[in-house]
């Protein structure tokens, strides 16, 4: 990671966020018993608030941070259903010469008719092969400077949530004035992974969101699920050249994931590419969101 994205936040920026003393009473400390807390009360807001203390210049307490939400991410990404998206399914088929291997289970009552003397009843017959995974998903997560807080936890829980929707087809990329690809589409890494590599960035006030779109572009292209999906976390406001909406026409199918309270932009490009948009209040609600 570029040096420029690894900047942190100081104990006395994290001061200033309702509940951080309770989540770190002092340097070097965090109390998982006051962020279980936290939870009850106000989960989306907890959850901001242990991203922010993943971003901590205090290295404990950073590590301490990571390590939690890397495993509270997951845990709220389990709240929505799994998608059949990983290495393929083994699925019965009628017989066809070069469809696959004999399914001598599924085929056990025409055989033995056959050895009885009977001729071969070929549409009795079934066959077992792979088919493909039926979906391939790539993650974009606005890094940019007004995408911090709620927006980047909600991140985090999205990263983990396609990691299980599409587990062997799936990328990540955050993007703020340039795009880092966090986990090419081939590439196998644990969900854990993905999220503390996320947290530990901070982005900056740009956002080059036709860039983005064009990663997504390519790193779907080595996919080989029948549908091929962009995810895009982000308020969809552009501020650095190039063409966004042929970007996003470029693209197989768009979903926009957005803050209910900042998501005109989003709105407006949806509507432009025809894309679903969805609202997010925190990232509590983004499982659902993916459903």
């Amino acid at each position: 990671m570029a040096a420029g994205r690894r900047r942190t936040l100081s104990r006395h920026n994290l001061e200033r966020l309702d509940g951080f003393a309770q989540l770190s009473p002092e340097v070097g400390a965090l109390d998982e018993e006051a962020f279980e807390a936290l939870m009850a009360e106000d989960p989306d807001a907890a959850l901001a608030l242990l991203a922010g203390a993943a971003q901590a210049t205090d290295p404990l307490l950073r590590e301490l941070a990571r390590r939690l939400a890397s495993r509270v991410m997951v845990d709220v990404a389990r709240q929505g259903r799994s998608r059949s998206g990983g290495i393929g399914t083994m699925r019965t088929a009628p017989y066809q010469p070069d469809a696959g291997d004999l399914d001598l289970d599924a085929s056990v009552e025409a055989l033995a008719q056959h050895r009885a003397g009977a001729g071969l009843d070929v549409d009795r017959l079934r066959v077992r092969h792979w088919s493909r995974p039926t979906t391939a998903l790539c993650l974009l997560i606005d890094h940019s400077g007004s995408m911090s807080g709620r927006p980047l936890a909600a991140g985090a829980v999205g990263a983990a949530a396609v990691a299980m929707r599409a587990p062997a087809q799936y990328a990540v990329a955050c993007f703020s004035s340039t795009v880092l690809v966090l986990k090419p589409m081939l590439e196998r890494m644990p969900a854990e992974l993905v999220v503390d590599d996320l947290l530990a960035l901070r982005g900056c006030g740009i956002t080059d969101l036709a860039e983005a779109l064009n990663e997504s572009r390519r790193q779907l292209y080595s996919a080989t699920a029948a549908r091929k999906v962009t995810v895009l976390f982000s308020d969809c406001r552009a501020t650095a050249p190039g063409d966004v909406l042929a970007a996003a026409n470029g693209l197989d199918e768009l979903v926009i994931v957005a803050p209910e309270h900042d998501d005109t932009e989003a709105l407006v490009l949806g509507t432009a590419v025809g894309a679903r948009v969805a609202r997010v209040g925190g990232p509590i609600d983004v499982p659902a969101a993916l459903d």
